[in-house]
């Protein structure tokens, strides 16, 4: 995997998170003390179904998805998350609970990463970052709830080409049996949405 640099990836972070209030230079070089690199390979877990989230992450490149598995033992797909993209275990990070899904990567991918501590740490520091940390939670339920929406008022054709809308490439990133489950479909269904389209080219 290439080299990357410590100072520019953390940069990019704070461009990201500058989008959503200002850092303040303190909370700037806090964060960049406390910020890890870290590099993984293609179907490395971060975090398995049952464990705790201790970490958040930013994709400094890559591609990752959560799934789960039901009472049945089927996997389902949850979200994808990309290059750019904060990635978090919502409700296992926040409430220190086992988590109820896996976070896989699905491409090499390199990362930085902060704990639980030192995010709480961070909040109790710099009050601002709180803001932050509402408003990246906001987003995580908004984009749970459109899914949700997506899926009950949505034809599976519609489904398919908002997702790849929303995250070009994923085709070469991930598999049609996860983006299939993404979706809501079986895999046979997604193959014919893809021959039809393939049709009107």
């Amino acid at each position: 995997m290439a080299e990357w640099n410590e100072l520019e990836a953390a940069e990019h972070l704070f461009q990201v998170l500058t989008f959503i209030a200002p850092l303040s230079a303190a909370l700037q070089e806090r964060m960049g003390g406390y910020l890890k690199q870290e590099n993984h390979p293609k179907k490395h877990l971060l975090l398995r179904q049952g464990e705790i989230a201790r970490k958040i992450f930013f994709i400094r490149k890559g591609f990752a998805r959560s799934f789960f598995h039901d009472k049945e033992g089927n996997e389902h797909t949850s979200w994808f998350m990309g290059m750019h993209d904060i990635m978090i275990s919502v409700y296992s990070f926040y409430t220190q609970q086992p988590s109820a899904e896996n976070i896989e990567l699905l491409e090499d991918s390199m990362l930085l990463s902060l704990t639980w501590d030192q995010v709480h740490t961070i909040y109790a520091e710099h009050p601002e970052f709180n803001y932050h940390g509402r408003l990246l939670t906001e987003k995580y339920y908004i984009q749970s709830e459109e899914r949700a929406i997506l899926l009950r008022t949505k034809k599976p054709a519609e489904r398919y080409q908002r997702l790849l809308q929303s995250h070009p490439g994923i085709l070469q990133k991930a598999s049609l049996r996860q983006i299939a489950s993404f979706l809501g479909i079986t895999q046979e269904t997604l193959s014919r949405i893809r021959a039809q389209k393939s049709n009107l080219i």
